[in-house]
């Protein structure tokens, strides 16, 4: 039996103010966590580096990524797929701006969301960490 999974790392980036950075893919609705799926033989951290550089133009910084977690959720753009995400708190360095497949990107505030369709990881696990972690 094949297991529709597809593993994934994802960063929660904050700014100063406790907000949360969130990206929406070109043709799609969900707003989610910046990252992507490892290549062959790339750990989680480098993972997670390159796709903050490939999707935001920003760096994380080295040693900064702290594991909060593998969660497994419904996936928000591939119909009868579980997402299974490890996540990372990040700090990142440099200008952030929306690149490659990214359409748009928001700071939220954890404790008063604004009316935005967000990916089920996003809405169940992230956002939750990120409001106990203020």
């Amino acid at each position: 039996m094949v297991e529709n999974v597809i593993s994934v790392v994802a960063a929660l980036i904050r700014d100063d103010a406790g907000r949360v950075l969130l990206v929406r893919k070109r043709g799609t609705v969900a707003f989610m966590q910046p990252g992507g799926k490892r290549d062959a033989g790339e750990s989680d951290v480098a993972a997670l580096s390159r796709a903050v550089v490939e999707e935001l133009g920003c760096h994380v910084v080295a040693g900064s990524a702290q594991a909060l977690g593998v969660f497994d959720c419904l996936a928000a753009n591939e119909p009868g797929f579980t997402v299974r995400a490890a996540v990372y708190a990040v700090a990142v360095d440099g200008a952030i701006e929306p690149r490659a497949e990214i359409d748009r990107m928001v700071w939220v505030d954890p404790g008063a969301l604004p009316d935005l369709h967000f990916a089920p990881l996003t809405r169940d696990h992230v956002l939750p960490l990120a409001r106990r972690m203020q």
